[in-house]
């Protein structure tokens, strides 16, 4: 049997990897931010704390789906350390509470699924890469470490397809990035060092890859990311560096233009185009400076007032465009507390009354986060209830 010790340190050993530093995974939240052209972003978000590894992808219609790595504390809950998947049915706009997943028939020897990396395929099927092995390694990480898959119909119930789809018999397999561009399907996950660059595969099915030569790279570019579909003549690939996040483009898969460099700092990017002119991205943010913590306040964009508050208060905010637009609070630790307002509202400023006792849960005393959301438009604001 595993021991508890030797399970952490394996998890401690996979994630401080570049992209996330030295701090370990739990202290850090993942944020999600809007664009209108996939290079300089809005203000962002908190999407889920205590996570890491995002794979944004669109899967019915206006249906988008999240997965990454969960580390809901406290440590060795069932829900620690686990793949979990967040659903979105309004392009992104409002998402659900996260969902752990299930993957039927993977061997009971085998490491947890980590760094998932999601496809669909066969029209509406869900298909989740992740890193595993047969057995544990010493250290968590070894050539035992390769790249496996499971396929699912809903997103959630998973089922084990047997033997890697990618195995590197000398060199570790992890963080897999994962798409189907122009009947192709690549496959590329980091070698080592940055300067090393990535590993990359090709594949007619999604199942057997077949390696052709690695992605080039340097010291200030970190092939950890995804691959996202620009358009039918571009391929982009988000990654991270010491300067921030990037992304690179290509026709193909295996030629690419350059590096051009986003305005947001964080590890791990997944990007999706919404719309001809709306990007949505998910990245791993920077840790927590003390326990948990929840981005800037924007006080252009989103009031409350008084603060602190004993029993109301008004709540305003700027709608920019008309269209669905979300507030909902969050306790200090992260914690989905309850939404204050969802669907259409008019352009212009708009204000409404929070009275703490009204609503599915009553506000208790403390710390709490109203995060207002519209297409393209986020910002956080903390306020307190006494």
């Amino acid at each position: 049997m595993r021991s508890g010790t030797l399970i952490l340190f394996a998890i401690l050993a996979a994630y401080t990897q570049p992209g996330y530093g030295q701090s370990p995974p739990w202290e850090s939240p993942l944020k999600i931010s809007w664009s209108a052209d996939g290079a300089t972003f809005d203000e962002p978000a908190i999407f889920q704390d205590s996570s890491g590894v995002p794979s944004v992808i669109r899967w019915r219609g206006d249906t988008l789906i999240c997965a990454f790595q969960w580390f809901r504390l406290p440590v060795n809950t069932p829900t620690w350390d686990r793949v979990a998947v967040k659903f979105s049915y309004d392009l992104g706009l409002t998402w659900t509470q996260p969902v752990p997943i299930t993957v039927e028939g993977l061997p009971s020897n085998y490491q947890r699924p980590f760094d998932p990396a999601l496809a669909v395929f066969g029209g509406d099927s869900i298909r989740i890469y992740f890193s595993s092995s047969e057995g544990l390694p010493m250290g968590g990480l070894s050539p035992m470490v390769n790249t496996y898959s499971a396929k699912s119909a809903d997103g959630i119930h998973f089922t084990f397809e047997p033997d890697p789809r990618v195995d590197e018999p000398s060199n570790r397999v992890i963080d897999p990035a994962v798409i189907r561009f122009n009947q192709l399907w690549h496959y590329a996950a980091p070698i080592g060092s940055p300067q090393a660059g990535a590993y990359h595969y090709i594949s007619d099915d999604g199942v057997h890859f077949t390696a052709v030569p690695p992605i080039g790279s340097d010291p200030q570019h970190n092939w950890t990311g995804n691959y996202m579909i620009n358009s039918t003549e571009e391929l982009r690939f988000y990654g991270n560096g010491p300067n921030g996040i990037w992304y690179n483009t290509s026709p193909n898969g295996g030629i690419w233009n350059g590096y051009v460099q986003t305005n947001i700092r964080g590890g791990d990017p997944s990007a999706i185009r919404i719309s001809q002119d709306q990007y949505l991205i998910i990245y791993v943010g920077e840790p927590y400076a003390v326990a948990t913590r929840e981005v800037a306040e924007d006080p252009d964009r989103l009031l409350i007032f008084p603060d602190p508050a004993s029993d109301m208060a008004q709540i305003s905010y700027l709608v920019e465009h008309p269209g669905n637009i979300n507030l909902a609070v969050f306790d200090a630790g992260g914690k989905f507390v309850q939404t204050l307002f969802s669907g259409f509202q008019p352009a212009g400023r708009q204000t409404m009354v929070w009275d703490r006792n009204l609503g599915s849960k009553s506000i208790m005393p403390g710390v709490y986060f109203v995060r207002f959301q519209s297409a393209g438009r986020s910002a956080i604001c903390r306020m307190i209830w006494q």
